[in-house]
């Protein structure tokens, strides 16, 4: 009897190590499984990226921080490719060629509003992202203060402007027009200020003659003449003090006199990367952190 016990007692102690091992076998697949899982997701989330972003010059200083400070904030997967700056003519231009870019930011609505009619980005993904302000600057330590439009057209100053295909040069022109010193053509003839594009005119023939006016391809380019001295006045973007140095204001153009100054993103339509893209579009308007950089380099968020 007690032999039968004993086998009894066994065979119950052998199946509950059985049981035991099961269990402990089950519960090691499942954290195996989900560890498994993890490292699936971990792979699936660190997956390079390298984006391609077309900016127009004015945003040169701002962007470089930015993307630094993107990929830094938990985003190093993430690469940038040598971004373009140029006129918001130029990349325009380059798309038209052919060039790849995965997003679009422009200077002007206008040159936004181009890239959409030509099918360079996807229209359903524009947002405005930043605006700015037009003003004249100096050399630094030059002797003038309180400058007026009205100056410019009493020959006062030599200026350099941007030429058609810089929105700087385009918003100079329409404030120039107000004055007399830039004359509309084609649709805008006979209208001024924000009621033209500030494209396809000319300046006042005889300033141009006596090197009132000059003209350059970028905003940068125009700055440049200033802190040269090789003009008195430069209009350019308050942001671009921030990113030149080497001038000072010497007057704020009135807002009344141009059309709103807005900086327009879009991802493009031959974008190969759109959900990177739009993360990255996303960060750039919703992150303290960028909110900071753009503030700090003359950039106010539309």
């Amino acid at each position: 009897m007690k032999k039968q016990v004993r086998l009894v007692l066994s065979a119950v102690l052998a199946l509950s190590l059985v049981g035991a091992f099961a269990m402990f076998g089950c519960s090691s697949n499942t954290t195996t499984t989900t560890e498994k899982k993890d490292d699936t997701a971990k792979t699936e989330q660190a997956e390079p990226v390298e984006l391609q972003v077309f900016a127009a010059n004015s945003l040169s200083k701002a962007m470089e921080d930015i993307q630094k400070a993107y990929i830094e904030d938990g985003h190093d997967n993430v690469t940038f490719k040598d971004t373009q700056y140029k006129s918001s003519g130029e990349l325009n231009e380059m798309l038209g060629a052919g060039s790849y870019a995965d997003l679009l930011i422009s200077a002007s609505k206008g040159s936004m509003d181009t890239a959409v009619s030509k099918g360079y980005v996807d229209e359903s993904t524009r947002v405005d992202m930043f605006k700015n302000d037009l003003v004249m600057v100096s050399k630094e330590g030059a002797e003038m203060k309180d400058v007026t439009l009205q100056d410019i057209a009493d020959g006062k100053y030599t200026i350099c402007v941007g030429d058609d295909s810089v929105p700087a040069g385009n918003y100079a022109a329409q404030s120039l027009s107000t004055v007399g010193v830039y004359a509309p053509a084609g649709d805008d003839e006979g209208k001024t200020g924000k009621d033209i594009t500030g494209k396809g005119g000319s300046y006042n023939t005889d300033m141009v003659k006596d090197g009132k006016v000059v003209l350059d391809t970028s905003v940068g380019n125009v700055c440049k003449h200033a802190q040269s001295g090789d003009v008195d006045i430069a209009f350019v973007y308050t942001s671009d003090v921030y990113r030149f140095g080497g001038v000072q204001v010497v007057g704020t153009v009135p807002a009344d006199t141009h059309k709103n100054i807005v900086y327009p993103g879009a991802i493009t339509k031959d974008c190969t990367n759109v959900e990177a893209t739009q993360e990255f579009l996303d960060w750039c308007l919703s992150s303290e952190k960028a909110q900071k950089i753009w503030q700090d380099w003359g950039f106010e968020l539309a």
